[in-house]
């Protein structure tokens, strides 16, 4: 008899431990968030990534009733940022925003970088847009073909510029180069706004950036645009046309997103996800990109964004080896 009863008691304390879990774990994400989530932004203050993050943070904000703090942490191709989320405890009050350039591109280029897919989880894609080919004023080329015969001409002459080694902006130079033959070589800046001051007085002669930053510069007409990777050309300057319409079909664009730990618990970052992509689709959010010459707001799941970004890896990984371009950092 006090064996049967034990048995009982052990199997009604163990339904209630269980009874309690399954309580507990659910109750537990429903919970999330009770305190200030970090969103620690990869790039520097004042640039594209640094605006659309702040926004996207602010909006969080009233959406989850908790301040979503941002810091910029700046550096090493963006691996400063990276490495302060993929270390940090995955229980969704630290995330990370950063551009394609840091996540896809630079892996490829940059031997210390690790592939961020073992480390950190997609949530959402918030922008997208292609990269710009700008050049100065006085270089004598209107459009691609111009440029391509004009470097061919004058082979390892003219040097081109764009803001970080192992960025899209310089790989879809490197592609271009492949696919033409002309000669010119990389010069890294450290910041976009003094890349465009020196291409505006002349001292470079080309530069890649995002399409955001020059649009000032291109309104003023103190730097010319002469296309633009992707297969949509940009919403304020409709007249420069895509790489494709120019005879080089590149559809790879550039991106901004935002990522969590690895680890961190599945239905966190599905409500991340769904948050985010309720503002994606706010008309506040799409004026406020066509003003900083972003293309319409992304509005993809999780699944679709890792998708995207496994086909990127593939896609820059290949250009990095055919253009025999590996940095030790």
């Amino acid at each position: 008899m006090a064996f049967r009863i034990k048995t009982h008691t052990t199997v009604g304390l163990l339904s209630m431990a269980v009874a309690i879990v399954a309580v507990n774990g659910p109750a537990h994400a429903e919970a999330w968030p009770t305190r200030p989530i970090q969103l620690i932004m990869a790039s520097s203050a004042g640039t594209g990534t640094d605006a659309m993050g702040r926004y996207m943070a602010k909006r969080l904000s009233e959406s989850l009733k908790q301040p979503v703090v941002v810091e910029n942490r700046p550096g090493g191709s963006g691996v400063i940022g990276t490495n302060a989320v993929a270390k940090a405890v995955p229980d969704g009050y630290t995330l990370l925003y950063t551009t394609a350039s840091n996540m896809v591109v630079s892996p490829a280029v940059i031997k210390t970088i690790q592939d961020p897919r073992k480390s950190l989880v997609p949530i959402a894609q918030t922008v997208v847009g292609g990269v710009m080919l700008l050049v100065s004023p006085d270089l004598p080329v209107r459009d691609l073909p111009d440029l391509i015969k004009f470097l061919k001409a004058h082979p390892g002459q003219y040097s081109f510029a764009s803001s970080t080694v192992g960025s899209s902006a310089q790989l879809t130079m490197e592609w271009l180069k492949m696919q033409t033959g002309m000669k010119t070589e990389h010069v890294p800046y450290r910041s976009t706004s003094q890349l465009l001051t020196e291409l505006s007085a002349g001292v470079i002669k080309m530069a890649w950036t995002d399409s955001s930053a020059p649009a000032a510069f291109l309104r003023s007409g103190k730097v010319r645009g002469i296309a633009i990777s992707g297969n949509m050309r940009s919403p304020q300057f409709p007249d420069i046309k895509t790489m494709e319409e120019q005879g080089y079909k590149f559809d790879a664009v550039g991106w901004f997103g935002m990522f969590a730990p690895i680890g961190t618990d599945p239905a966190i970052v599905k409500r991340l996800s769904d948050e985010v992509n309720k503002i994606q689709t706010d008309p506040q959010l799409a004026s406020m990109m066509k003003s900083m010459n972003f293309l319409p707001p992304p509005v993809k799941s999780t699944a679709q964004f890792r998708e995207i970004i496994d086909n990127d890896m593939q896609t820059w990984a290949k250009i990095a080896s055919d253009a025999g371009i590996k940095i030790d950092d």
